[in-house]
């Protein structure tokens, strides 16, 4: 991680008991109360903390709190807030000024009668967005365990975390303890959980390996259990990682995002869905791409022995329209309740747009997409690869007009995709591709796709009668089965 090394937390006394203040004089509620600080001063029992003024309340002893330690391992955002210790425990607090809740917390009646009855407070210093990066290093940053890397001064940042080999080719954001510690607000988990063991070197990786690669994404604090969930689904036996880097086809982890999250983190599944320009479905992807490269070691040229790879390798990130579409969400294939937060991967290729202008009926258009189903990995390849077709607006419409479910549309895929085996065999077409048997013990007919190998995701904008189909690497005990996680934030 390339910082210096931040400075221990040091080991708070607990405030004293009774009544603690935490004030500000740069803030007109602090200045409005003081009548009432004096007036709990004089009963005894009152601890004032200033964040800003040692000196204010001018004439009451203050407790000068301008490094502002006490404030931020009490989590104060609000000042004027006052609290209740017992035993050195928090037991109440109550922010701003309301004469009654002042009176309830300090069991003093008739407080202040001349102040109004309530004032809302300031934001306490300790929160500022100006100052709560460095707050957080200077106070938490002793908690990360991962090893610091100082760069000479003379020495650019980009370039130097392209030639340590941690960069899968575009410029990093340098992964500061500020910027790890303000990545790991976003999740609920520990920093020292293992997430998972990622191949192919098999590293144990923590909450906070992933943090470090998704600051180097670009991501955002609250896409970090997104990044999580994926991590953990790539690195199941089920989706195999290891094998999606060492074959030498062109796939990669291709993640696919359900649930309300997809509106919380403002993810793209509209016009151009599939491209550039939405922070979230471009650095999700990323992170995940970057945590099997510098933590598990899965590097191209390497381990990664893709002959020629895609653009989608970088990370390619999908939030499904579930509003917009007839279907099933997609995570729901894969025992996820409909509604629920959560990420599927699949071992993809890159897109290919399917192209029908003219259908305006279920069966015309799924003989369209099963003619370009065919072409999957090879026209004669049966069996073997997985694929998804992802349904744009304009095509889904037609299917929720006839009232066609997800299930109906797979059957009928799986009927048009039946191909006879005399035009599967070697030799066929002029093809010396083709499945190893004489032409006359060819079976009569083969589907394209195992049942259940073939999946539909809907996105896409509301114009234009496209779709698109993902090809997908080989199924089964040797090769990659999509796999699906519950997000947990």
């Amino acid at each position: 991680m390339a910082d210096s090394s931040a400075a221990a937390p040091s080991a708070l006394p607990p405030l004293p008991d009774g009544i603690v203040a935490f004030v500000k004089r740069d803030c007109p509620t602090c200045e409005l109360v003081v009548p009432a600080l004096e007036q709990l001063a004089a009963g005894g029992g009152l601890t004032i903390y200033s964040q800003d003024d040692p000196a204010f309340p001018a004439g009451l002893a203050v407790e000068d709190e301008t490094l502002l330690e006490r404030s931020w391992h009490h989590e104060i955002e609000a000042v004027p807030t006052l609290l209740r210790i017992k035993g050195g425990a928090e037991v109440e607090r109550t922010l701003g000024w309301h004469r009654g809740e002042w009176e309830a917390l300090t069991g003093v009646v008739g407080l202040a009668p001349d102040l109004p009855e309530m004032r809302p407070g300031c934001g306490s210093l300790s929160v500022d967005p100006s100052r709560v990066d460095a707050l957080r290093v200077k106070f938490s940053g002793s908690k990360l365990k991962a090893r610091r890397v100082e760069f000479a001064d003379l020495e650019d940042e980009w370039d130097a975390m392209h030639a340590r080999g941690w960069s899968d080719g575009l410029p990093l954001v340098p992964p500061t303890e500020s910027r790890v510690l303000a990545m790991l607000e976003g999740t609920s988990r520990d920093a020292d959980d293992v997430v998972a063991v990622v191949p192919p070197d098999l590293v144990p990786c923590t909450v906070e390996k992933v943090a470090i690669n998704a600051v180097m994404a670009g991501c955002q604090p609250d896409y970090l259990p997104v990044v999580l969930a994926a991590v953990e689904a790539v690195c199941t036996d089920t989706f195999n990682i290891h094998g999606v880097l060492a074959t030498t086809m062109s796939v990669g982890p291709i993640l696919i995002v359900n649930g309300p999250i997809r509106h919380a983190l403002g993810m793209n599944s509209g016009i151009n869905a599939l491209g550039q320009g939405n922070r979230a479905n471009a650095t999700i992807g990323r992170a995940v791409q970057l945590v099997v490269r510098n933590v598990g070691g899965g590097r191209p040229g390497e381990v990664d022995r893709a002959t020629f790879g895609n653009p989608g390798k970088l990370g390619l990130c999908i939030a499904e329209d579930e509003e917009g579409s007839p279907f099933a969400p997609f995570a729901s294939t894969f025992g996820i309740e409909p509604g629920t937060n959560a990420v599927s991967v699949f071992a993809g290729e890159g897109p290919r747009v399917i192209v029908d202008q003219l259908a305006r009926d279920p069966e015309s258009l799924c003989h369209s997409f099963a003619a370009a189903l065919r072409g999957v990995c090879h026209p004669k390849a049966v069996l073997a690869f997985d694929a998804i077709l992802v349904m744009g607006p304009e095509h889904s419409r037609i299917f929720r007009d006839a009232g066609w479910d997800k299930a109906k549309v797979l059957a009928r895929l799986h009927e048009l995709s039946m191909i006879p085996g005399s035009e599967l065999v070697r030799g066929a077409g002029g093809m010396a591709e083709g499945i190893p048997v004489p032409a006359d013990q060819a079976p009569e007919m083969l589907p394209k796709f195992k049942p259940g190998s073939l999946h539909i995701a809907h996105c896409g904008g509301g114009a234009g009668l496209f779709s698109a189909v993902i090809g997908g690497w080989v199924n089964g005990a040797m090769g990659s089965d999509p796999v699906a996680r519950s997000i947990v934030t």
